[in-house]
């Protein structure tokens, strides 16, 4: 199981042998800490830097973005979660090609989870990706999806849209936005549908249709701050930063750039920059 922030939390205070009271003073209350390390509250941005500050704690040892296994070895999963997060693309492509790996996929759920990270390293590790590839992958991932749609399932549509845009093929696209975008608020949060906004606005921008883009990244400022999440809010103000600067809205890009370089500065978080 992939450590919670509530269990991070609670692990640093414990070994440092505080008490939740201690911990929490002048803070929040004992109960909202017990919430957190009990993983029933996610705390805001401010109350995670004060608490990770109470127990000398570094930020980037915080992960918001679910994990997928792809295998019941945890060695395996491990090293594509550590591949993917340092976006050492090509190394994880040359992970998932390896015969062992393979052979340690055996459910549905892995098999979902392994193609959806061979997608993502087959169009990031090359100068010039093999799209059809690409999307085969994809298309193998959500051939063993469940029924009902899941956080790997949308970020798998919504990939696949962007896919499409890359080709201008609109139709689709805007099909696979459609299908990774409905009722998604009434999902159980997962930090990665904060990626299906973002990909969701990138899909629309590579279209040209950047009013279309910013609405969705409006929203999905919206959605992620009302989940008291911060995971993917600098890539959503950087995209509207270039938007801005596409319509010759200098203000406005200056204010969504300097958001963009706190959030990505503060989280550790890696921008994209289309």
């Amino acid at each position: 199981m992939q450590p919670t922030i509530g269990s991070i939390l609670k692990q640093q205070r414990q070994s440092q042998k505080l008490s939740q009271v201690q911990a929490a003073d002048g803070i929040c209350s004992q109960s909202m800490l017990s919430a957190i390390e009990h993983d029933r509250y996610t705390p805001n941005a401010q109350l995670l830097i004060a608490l990770c500050a109470r127990l000398g704690l570094a930020l980037d040892v915080l992960n918001l973005a679910t994990k997928y296994a792809i295998s019941d070895a945890d060695t395996i999963n491990d090293r594509v979660v550590t591949l993917c997060n340092a976006h050492r693309y090509q190394e994880l492509l040359n992970l998932l090609n390896d015969q062992d790996v393979i052979n340690h996929v055996q459910t549905d759920a892995q098999t979902q989870s392994y193609y959806y990270y061979l997608a993502v390293a087959q169009l990031q590790a090359p100068a010039t990706p093999q799209l059809t590839a690409v999307r085969q992958s994809l298309q193998q991932s959500l051939a063993s999806a469940p029924a009902t749609p899941t956080a790997l399932t949308r970020l798998t549509w919504v990939t696949t849209a962007y896919l499409d845009s890359i080709n201008q093929q609109a139709k689709s696209a805007d099909e696979y936005c459609d299908r990774a975008l409905a009722e998604l608020g009434g999902d159980r949060f997962d930090p990665n549908l904060n990626v299906v906004y973002y990909l969701a606005a990138l899909t629309q921008h590579q279209l040209g249709r950047d009013h279309r883009s910013l609405k969705l990244l409006l929203d999905g400022i919206d959605f992620i701050t009302a989940h008291d999440s911060h995971f993917m809010l600098a890539n959503c103000y950087y995209l509207i930063a270039v938007i801005a600067q596409s319509n010759g809205d200098a203000g406005r890009q200056l204010e969504a750039e300097q958001q963009s370089a706190f959030l990505a500065q503060l989280f550790d978080e890696h921008v994209h920059k289309p």
